[in-house]
């Protein structure tokens, strides 16, 4: 669904011209305007009505219609966002069409198709997973390279191997007596 089609304006519209045509198309799609029609009539403004809520959701929102601008622009229009901030508005090219679309027709390669990696890199769950990976990566070599300077600082420059030696040099001259 095209959310500009919907709403009845151009992609450079203001935001001051999204709610008015929000509002005029709400007003003349309301389910309550049409309690009394035909169970078609209300099937159809009750749709409609949705279609307009839910553009107006996304064209209103500036972060959002940046996703969708970029997914939908007519600059790319066969191309589709699937969106990196959990928005379930994008069904008509959504990653899962996309993908059986791509490896139905050009089979395992289209799996490896560079918009479908892009969003996958750049959604907000795979940055926050990267994130807490390298805060962990981070932490075990901060606790490696602490430990390391700590045994150094107590055993005035003898290695590992060397202190077990001595440990074990010590036990033999006990056990002898």
């Amino acid at each position: 669904m095209d959310h500009y089609k919907a709403l009845g304006l151009s992609s450079n519209a203001t935001k001051t011209e999204i709610k008015e045509s929000f509002r005029k198309l709400a007003l003349k799609f309301h389910p309550d305007k049409h309690s009394m029609s035909p169970k078609a009539v209300r099937d159809g403004a009750a749709l409609k009505f949705k279609q307009v809520a839910e553009a107006y959701e996304v064209l209103i929102d500036d972060r959002k219609r940046a996703d969708y601008n970029r997914g939908f622009g007519s600059s790319n229009a066969g191309g589709g966002f699937a969106g990196g901030y959990g928005y379930g508005y994008y069904s008509r090219n959504s990653y899962t069409s996309r993908y059986r679309r791509s490896y139905a027709s050009n089979g395992v390669k289209g799996f490896f198709d560079m918009d479908v990696a892009l969003q996958f890199l750049t959604s907000r769950g795979f940055l926050l997973n990267l994130a807490f990976a390298s805060v962990l990566l981070g932490a075990a070599v901060l606790v490696e390279r602490s430990g390391d300077a700590l045994w150094k600082m107590q055993n005035s420059g003898k290695s590992f191997e060397e202190a077990i030696e001595s440990i074990e040099k010590n036990r033999k001259q006990k056990k002898k007596p």
